[in-house]
């Protein structure tokens, strides 16, 4: 048997950073954080680690905003105590669900401050900015000017309610507050009054062209993304503040601009810049961060949810192009859209969500992974339930895969002394060649799907081989050649053990607890993340011990998912 690599794309980079949105250290993650930037992102980081490609992954807390000081002033504390409480919870919870970043920082630490204001200083150095003065929503009732997402009304695109000062999430349209009809403070209801301030815009315009390229040369993205885009590019892109009158933020580095900070837009997405910069400090090469963001040999990959479209694909870019040509523009914007909970939108304030620290303390990291990216929202909004949950978990991981590697890991420590049986290209038979070579379809169907970010498409292929992997040990049948020919027995185990092999390869970035463990048992030499793809892509030989195997993938208390199916029927009967 000939060992099997998959054919890798031909590509002229060398090296991948991947980015995943910077969640919003306000509160908790939950299931639709998880489902739109994170575990695809982090499915992709691990299927290149495991091919042994270059590969940063860099994430952060976002931290600075409205939201924060509302929250810390209502809890009595102050923001910065409320930002780092919550940023070692979230990366807490990240780590445990198996979340595999290079680094997750916080856009509050010094470095941050540092790096958003030397990139603010050089584009206002080259008078890339416009200054204006402007009517702004302030509220009397909090004594202080609102954000854009504390400021709702009705959408003048779709005429829908509560839409954003920034954006309408019914139609996507990116707006700015003015634009709303009969605008009000989204968090009491109370009127709004416009007051004169001075600020510094980015005129997105005068990138347009260049955007537009940067859309059209990648016909690879995802409809959704260009399709958003082109909306943007139709009604003209227009200037983007880029400071806000606020107390708790990057400061403005100018002169007589006391109480101005950086728009959250501005500074959160050089947070990636930061966070790999606080990267190449660790590595003791302090400018390493270059050859990440100013080596055009480097692919950049966001990965974000639909509302985050605008932001990474037209105003981060232009950012990036109005700095200076050192930096590399994203190679892909793989947004994903919405996942629903039980037929429903998730509602945070309702508490309407599943939160990924209440999940994890009941059950495991691997089957919620497995579930999200069998169904993951990449075309289109996708629904989360407890039975389907309970269905993947129980069926398709415990009986597809789990129970096939504990059949055959049984069979051979009882049989066969617990090493690889006996097997050899010359006592193949048609059913061993045909098994085997779907299972290598297969495994060259998931590469290509994962290079193209279509985690869903990938599964299936895994999916379909462990399928193949129990039809041959039924119509092998082992149990029965056991009694009548045990050499025929042990060769077809051999081929078994191949199968899972490339099994194993397939399941290890989705469920990589699980994997380890059944790489382990197979004997494997190498780290299965470093040099694992290589040993992988070769044959399992004859006499190798295998180690005991225990349930990969236990059954689910029905009792607790019938708890939290439950908890969120009667949120929806309140």
């Amino acid at each position: 048997m000939r060992p099997f690599p998959p054919e890798a794309p031909v590509s002229s980079f060398k090296r991948t950073l991947v980015t995943s949105a910077l969640p919003y250290a306000n509160g908790e993650i939950h299931l639709g954080h998880l489902a739109g930037a994170y575990l695809p992102a982090d499915i992709y980081v691990r299927y290149l680690r495991l091919r042994d490609r270059e590969v940063l992954y860099i994430c952060g807390s976002d931290e600075y905003g409205v939201p924060i000081t509302l929250t810390a002033e209502k809890q009595g504390i102050t923001p910065q105590e409320l930002v780092d409480r919550n940023h070692a919870s979230i990366k807490s919870s990240f780590a445990d669900f198996g979340m595999s970043f290079d680094n997750f920082s916080q856009t509050s630490r010094p470095i941050h401050t540092e790096t958003s204001q030397a990139f603010f200083a050089d584009l206002h150095g080259q008078d890339r900015f416009r200054q204006k003065t402007t009517d702004q929503f302030y509220s009397p009732s909090q004594d202080r000017f609102l954000a854009d997402r504390y400021i709702e009304g009705t959408c003048p695109k779709c005429q829908a309610e509560g839409a954003r000062g920034d954006q309408c999430e019914a139609c996507g349209s990116s707006l700015d507050p003015t634009e709303l009809i009969d605008p009000r403070n989204a968090q009491d209801g109370s009127p709004l009054e416009l007051r004169r301030t001075t600020h510094w815009f980015l005129p997105l315009g005068d990138w347009q062209q260049k955007l537009e390229r940067l859309i059209e040369t990648h016909s690879e993205w995802k409809e959704n993304v260009k399709q958003y885009c082109r909306s943007w590019f139709k009604d003209g892109l227009q200037d983007r503040a880029v400071t806000r009158d606020l107390g708790w933020g990057v400061p403005v580095p100018l002169p007589d601009h006391e109480g101005k900070v950086f728009y959250v837009w501005f500074e959160a997405p050089i947070g990636y810049i930061s966070a790999t910069r606080e990267w190449a400090a660790t590595q003791d090469d302090p400018e390493a961060w270059r050859t990440w963001w100013q080596d055009s040999s480097t692919r950049l990959v966001h990965f974000i949810g639909k509302d985050n479209v605008f932001f990474h694909a037209v105003m981060f870019p232009a950012m990036l192009m109005a700095h200076s040509e050192d930096y590399i523009l994203p190679d892909n914007v793989p947004a994903n859209e919405f996942l629903n909970l039980e037929g429903q939108k998730l509602s945070t304030s309702r508490g309407f969500a599943v939160w990924l620290p209440e999940y994890l303390q009941k059950f495991g990291a691997d089957p919620l992974r497995y579930t999200l990216a069998r169904n993951a929202p990449e075309t289109r909004d996708m629904n989360f339930t407890w039975e389907g949950f309970q269905a993947r978990n129980d069926n398709e991981l415990g009986n597809n895969f789990g129970n096939l590697v504990n059949r055959v890991f049984t069979f051979i420590h009882k049989y066969f002394d617990g090493t690889v049986p006996a097997w050899s290209e010359e006592q193949m038979t048609d059913l061993d060649r045909a098994a085997l070579a779907e299972v290598e379809a297969d495994l060259q169907k998931w590469a290509d799907h994962l290079e193209r970010f279509e985690v869903k498409a990938a599964l299936e292929a895994a999916f379909h081989a462990g399928q193949v992997g129990n039809r041959y040990f039924d119509e092998s049948a082992p149990f029965k050649s056991r009694k009548t020919d045990l050499e025929r027995c042990g060769h077809s185990l051999g081929v078994i053990v191949q199968i899972l092999r490339m099994l194993c390869l397939m399941l290890a970035p989705v469920t990589p607890t699980a994997m380890e463990k059944l790489w382990s048992w197979l004997g494997m030499e190498s780290d299965l993340w470093q040099g694992g793809w290589e040993e992988g892509c070769r044959p399992v030989p004859a006499g190798r011990p295998l180690g005991k195997p225990e349930i990969l993938f236990p059954r689910l208390d029905e009792d607790l998912v019938a708890a939290e199916i439950a908890r969120l029927r009667k949120l929806v009967e309140e």
